[in-house]
């Protein structure tokens, strides 16, 4: 089985760690026009009338960055019960650390000192949970961008109804309900014909 590709993302607003000072700096993104039709048919939504992202970027240790930020949008969608156009609101946190590509052990220690310093690590339970683990900083560079529209994917209701619209299915005994129904009269008049 082939892998899908990732979509490619229309908005990229790439930052450098080195443009980051000690203090930290402020983004705030809107994207035009333009741009936002294009995300719209990436994210799979019929609108996107207004997105706005907001960051915070400090540095996190020499090399690594901590972003903090909020995605908010407008998104026009198809509702899946009554199939009317809806607007629904995104408003998304975001919290990440990127930090560099850690070098293969291998590369960084000397085979028998890595050997001699993981001999007692048998008996060792850690546990680490990924979703706290960092996102890795490739070249240097976040991408504000993407993270803003992966958010706004994150936070687009897969499944949106209109207020108050409820699927009513027929009931379950009602004979006239089976997919087949239509078959089973049509096979009946065609044996009473005989």
């Amino acid at each position: 089985m082939t892998k899908q590709p990732s979509p490619v993302i229309p908005w990229s607003i790439p930052i450098a760690v080195t443009d980051i000072p000690e203090t930290g700096r402020r983004f705030d993104l809107v994207p035009d026009a333009a741009t936002r039709d294009a995300i719209a048919k990436v994210a799979g939504v019929a609108a996107l009338p207004r997105l706005e992202a907001g960051f915070d970027l400090t540095r996190y240790g020499n090399d690594g960055l901590h972003v903090v930020g909020r995605v908010s949008a407008t998104i026009g969608q198809t509702c899946v019960v009554t199939l009317e156009p809806i607007q629904n609101e995104v408003d998304e946190a975001i919290d990440l650390v990127f930090t560099p590509q850690p070098m293969p052990a291998a590369e960084t220690e000397n085979p028998e000192q890595t050997r001699a310093s993981h001999a007692d690590d048998d008996d060792v339970d850690v546990d680490v949970d990924i979703d706290d683990a960092p996102e890795v900083l490739r070249d240097g560079v976040v991408d504000l961008g993407v993270i803003a529209v992966e958010f706004l994917m994150l936070g687009t209701d897969p499944y949106p109804r209109k207020p108050g619209a409820v699927f009513d299915a027929p009931p379950a005994g009602d004979p006239a309900s089976h997919p087949f129904a239509a078959l089973a009269v049509l096979k009946k008049g065609e044996g009473s014909n005989d």
